[in-house]
């Protein structure tokens, strides 16, 4: 093992100043060396491409929204600003880049738009929009499903299709990509005011799993890897039978090996632990793991996926767990790594 680095979206309403970035010194088993790494304006969400060179953020510039790139430097980790691209309206909330680092992805909740940006292949900028998509819909929940309000704009594993989940619709899209055009291949509609927020796929290509905002599960879906569709088979409830609190569903992620299942509560402020059914790719609950602070927006496993980083928004820590490989439990390691308003974690790929 050794050190593994990596970086924090933020919102900067409050003390924040932008993208920080942070050493977890896994022999040690502690976070250290937060610092600073980019100024801007709510850089919430943001992705790293496979090959280390380039990181891809959100952005609020003044009335407008949208991505900007960076790339790395290989020694330091230190972050140059290479371009954006914004426009009017508020900003996304989900970015992600292809394998290929041909294309970035954002996820519009408040404008329901998908954008798909070409990269230049000498230095990773982006390029103009060659496709954007609006979708339109709602759901049973006044509140939050008035209208579509999309959260997530990724790729299956094979990258053949994007797939989209849309929380106020409570759909998961899936698109082709054709001469930079996103076009719709196949559409799930999910249990009714379940708003669903983020997938991850299983690495057999098989199953895939939605965590939902607002009903607290998650969804285990069959996946078709020829025709983009999903076909859901299970509806796994992410909190205590007891809890009857308010909680919102945030952040899913699987191990590598495709063994087990992590999931964010807000409110419940957990960490809820699953095994996955190697036959059938459903869900049994193994534990939940108080987040040690208020509104665990996001986490992230680490390149050994022997330790787990929480990121609490509204308590403005960073969590560190160690991981059981062959349990899959969770233990605290620690819990006062202060981060303003912290909403997403990355690490640089091994």
């Amino acid at each position: 093992m050794g050190n593994y680095r990596g970086y924090i979206g933020t919102y900067t309403k409050g003390e924040s100043e932008g993208l920080y970035s942070f050493s977890l010194d896994t022999d040690k088993g502690e976070i250290r060396d937060v610092r600073l790494a980019a100024v801007l304006d709510n850089p919430t969400y943001l992705t790293i491409s496979d090959d280390n060179q380039n990181l891809y953020s959100v952005i609020k510039k003044g009335e407008t929204g949208g991505a900007v790139a960076f790339s790395i430097d290989q020694n330091t980790g230190a972050l140059k600003a290479l371009n954006d691209r914004a426009s009017n309206g508020a900003a996304p909330c989900h970015i992600s880049v292809d394998q290929k680092k041909q294309y970035v992805l954002t996820a519009n909740y408040h404008k329901a738009e998908v954008v798909l940006y070409p990269l230049n292949p000498e230095d990773g900028r982006l390029k103009d929009p060659s496709s954007i998509v609006k979708l339109e819909g709602s759901g049973p929940n006044p509140k939050r499903q008035e209208s579509a309000h999309t959260h997530f704009a990724g790729w299956t594993p094979d990258e053949k299709y994007v797939v989209v989940v849309d929380l106020g619709m409570d759909a998961i899209v899936t698109y082709r990509v054709k001469a930079g055009k996103l076009e719709e291949a196949s559409r799930l509609l999910v249990k009714p005011g379940s708003g669903p927020r983020h997938i991850a796929f299983h690495p057999n290509e098989k199953y895939a799993y939605v965590m939902t905002e607002l009903s607290g599960e998650i969804i285990v879906l069959d996946y078709n890897a020829e025709t983009g569709k999903l076909l859901p088979k299970q509806y796994a409830q992410t909190l205590p039978t007891h809890f009857s609190g308010y909680n919102d569903g945030s952040a899913i992620h699987l191990t590598t090996d495709g063994r087990f299942v992590y999931c964010a509560n807000r409110g419940h402020n957990s960490i809820a632990a699953f095994r996955v059914d190697e036959g059938s790719g459903q869900l049994t609950l193994i534990e939940h793991t108080p987040t040690e602070g208020d509104w665990p927006r996001d986490f992230v496993l680490d390149p050994s996926e022997r330790f787990l980083v929480a990121a609490n928004q509204n308590s403005g820590n960073l969590v560190l767990f160690s991981r059981d490989v062959e349990s899959g439990r969770l233990t605290l390691r620690q819990e006062d790594v202060r981060v303003p308003d912290p909403v997403c974690v990355k690490f640089l790929h091994i």
